[in-house]
């Protein structure tokens, strides 16, 4: 028997989950006392995903309601994008946010209304001290997608094209007070999206379990999230309309965003990052490419943490007792997503030793169960790139 480390938890946001949800939106924001509302959407989302129509028609229809809309536009969360942001949400008034999207629009929402409140840029709060005050206007979050998490974690991450860099910020006044998961919502995504941020919630829940800094609690939620998620996520991809498996990576992505904001990412993330930062690809697509590169260096740290992983994702004991078990699960699951490789977004070996510095450089990859050394990183990423196709 382990002893128990001693840890903190405190994670105040309200959750509303299950389908309909969305429609409760009105109530929610009655409870909060607004009558002035920013509305940050995808752009086009009425036009790809009738749900989140529905709940804005009905949102707009509410009397006694003020409604700004803004439309972020598609791709990453940028600082550009930001700035916007907060400049429009500043001349709104409003005293309640409403982030309806994927995880980028709810970022977006978090640093928009985080400068809007000290009155500068997200360039600006970069170059200072980091101040994050008690929020003055509600954030609600209504993800669209089953991914990141962010609906229940105080993580913003924006990218800064002009640098290749992507700039994490996180505290816990930056998260929503509320969070309404309606399942509904995610129908629309398509099957690469659906891949995409799936991996993405996947990852999150293992990182938060082998992480230097988990604890009995977000160990506890993450083991369940695996669980549900592991047969969903390819269930998801192949039937889009699947209720019982958009619920469970509806659930199961926002109990990997608490595990990951009670403990942390590791190395898949920075060195995700990494890729995403130089190529502006899809955040959950970069950490899928170098996923199982990074677990399998892991399950020879934390073979045992691996091995709970394992039983988790209902993997038959085959006696190796090396977490191997975890990382064969994982790679079969990204082969029956047909996730694309490393080397189909133009990387090739010259730029390994520039990726492995700027993954060495994040934040995540220090929260890893034991120290990576460059030589890892490198061999990571170059498995990554040597592998020409998926297989199981």
């Amino acid at each position: 028997m382990d002893n128990i480390e001693a840890f903190n938890n405190h994670l105040p946001v309200k959750i509303r989950f299950g389908e309909g949800r969305a429609l409760t939106l009105p109530t929610e924001l009655a409870e909060l006392g607004a009558t002035k509302v920013f509305l940050m959407v995808d752009e086009g989302i009425e036009k790809f995903n009738p749900a989140a129509k529905a709940c804005i028609d009905n949102l707009i229809a509410t009397a006694g309601l003020t409604v700004t809309t803004f439309e972020k536009p598609a791709g990453e969360p940028t600082i550009e994008m930001v700035d916007n942001a907060t400049a429009a949400l500043s001349a709104s008034g409003a005293t309640a946010l409403v982030a309806l999207g994927g995880g980028s629009v709810i970022d977006t929402a978090k640093a928009a209304r985080l400068c809007s409140q000290l009155g500068i840029t997200f360039r600006e709060f970069q170059e200072k001290k980091p101040a994050y005050p008690n929020p003055t206007v509600a954030l609600i979050a209504m993800p669209t997608s089953a991914g990141t998490g962010s609906e229940v974690s105080g993580g913003s991450v924006i990218s800064d094209p002009e640098a290749g860099r992507k700039a994490g910020i996180a505290n816990g006044l930056l998260r929503a007070q509320v969070a309404i998961v309606d399942p509904v919502l995610t129908y629309s995504m398509p099957p690469s999206m659906t891949a995409n941020t799936g991996i993405d919630a996947l990852a999150q829940a293992i990182a938060g379990i082998i992480a230097k800094c988990s604890t009995p609690i977000g160990d506890a939620i993450g083991y369940e999230a695996i669980r549900m998620m592991t047969p969903a996520i390819v269930a998801a991809f192949k039937d889009s309309n699947d209720k019982a498996a958009r619920a469970g990576m509806a659930a199961g992505s926002m109990m990997a965003g608490l595990t990951m904001n009670i403990s942390d990412c590791t190395a898949e993330h920075s060195l995700g990052q990494a890729i995403g930062g130089l190529k502006h690809a899809p955040h959950g697509l970069t950490i899928g490419l170098v996923l199982v590169e990074t677990l399998t260096r892991e399950a020879k740290v934390v073979p045992a943490k691996m091995e709970r992983v394992a039983d988790a994702m209902g993997v038959p004991d085959d006696g190796s007792k090396d977490g191997s078990r975890a990382v064969k699960a994982v790679r079969k699951i990204l082969a029956d997503l047909q996730f694309p490789v490393l080397g189909s977004l133009g990387f090739v070996e010259s730029d390994i030793d520039n990726l492995a510095n700027i993954a060495l450089e994040d934040f995540f990859i220090t929260q890893a169960p034991t120290p990576w050394s460059k030589a890892e990183v490198v061999e990571a990423f170059m498995s990554a790139l040597n592998l020409k196709e998926r297989v199981a």
